[in-house]
């Protein structure tokens, strides 16, 4: 049974505000000169250009913050809001934000109902976002709205309906050899709800806030549709995706701190050893549609 607009932004603001107090840990977000090189990369592949300096910027879903705040400390934004509809979030990014020095305006709001005025923006972007919206033509429009004429859109991280099945079997398998990884790494299997009860609410909310998978055609639809011009559609990340999901697997089985550091590391390095491998051998070879992750930008009319 289809879910209602209601319901998915139930689901994604009380599971990102029980996700908020180890979201960091649990994706390995960093703001050093690594965090900050991955997340200008991301920015460029998506525009399909150097980022440029851009002098206001807004990010819609932005989480803990890993995209604002890299790009304000590699100096590709100069002045940025960041919205998400979790406050927990938000306030994770405010906190992290006063550790850096960085001065940021946050705002808990919808995507399609954005409390700014019209041509308020040079980049509005985001990662990893657009799959939970329940509203994509709604949050379209609001993103051109809020655009100066001539500013850009950028989304990265958001799952293509191929490359999402072909996720599928590598999650099955890390699944089927969970307990035989748990063994090795002298790590218990994670409890639940802490007391053997089953799912906690955490996982079970998991579940189900991802509500789309996108194929290159449907992005470009919704670009356009909202009126964007010079509409740019990329894939990233295949041989990295896969290897990224069997470690999130096995090390969502176990709880964040049992993880053994050594294996942190391996898992680190491997995934950007695969990126790179990614970006230069496959990505320029193959459709998007393959890989797990597409990539949007486009021009609002000047």
């Amino acid at each position: 049974m289809p879910q209602s607009a209601e319901s998915i932004l139930d689901a994604n603001v009380r599971y990102h505000d029980l996700a908020a107090r180890h979201y960091d840990s649990k994706w390995g977000i960093t703001y050093n000169e690594v965090g900050q090189a991955q997340v200008t990369a991301k920015l460029a592949k998506a525009l399909g250009r150097a980022p440029g300096v851009f002098a206001r910027a807004l990010e819609i879903g932005a989480g803990t913050g890993y995209f604002t705040l890299n790009l304000m400390r590699a100096g590709v934004i100069r002045e940025a809001v960041a919205t998400d509809i979790s406050p927990r979030m938000l306030e994770r990014l405010e906190r992290s934000a006063a550790e850096l020095g960085l001065a940021v305006e946050t705002a808990a709001c919808e995507a399609s109902a954005l409390p700014f005025d019209d041509g308020s923006f040079d980049l509005v972007f985001g990662h990893a976002v657009l799959h939970h919206l329940p509203d994509l033509p709604g949050a379209f429009a609001e993103f051109r709205r809020v655009l100066r004429p001539g500013g850009m859109v950028a989304f990265c991280g958001e799952p293509s309906r191929q490359g999402d099945r072909i996720s599928a079997l590598p999650k099955r398998g890390a699944y089927a050899a969970a307990p035989l990884w748990r063994a090795l790494m002298g790590a218990a299997e994670r409890s639940a709800n802490g007391n053997g009860d089953g799912p906690s609410e955490e996982a079970r909310l998991e579940r189900v806030v991802d509500v789309h998978a996108f194929t290159p055609a449907e992005l470009d639809a919704h670009a356009a549709g909202a009126g964007f011009e010079s509409v740019r559609i990329r894939g990233e990340e295949l041989a990295a995706s896969i290897f990224g999901w069997v470690n999130r697997t096995l090390e969502g089985t176990v709880e964040s701190a049992d993880v053994p550091q050594a294996w942190r590391v391996y898992a680190y390095r491997g995934y950007l050893f695969l990126q790179r491998l990614d970006r230069t051998l496959l990505e320029p070879r193959l459709p998007p549609a393959l890989f797990y992750n597409l990539l949007l930008s486009a021009r609002a009319p000047r």
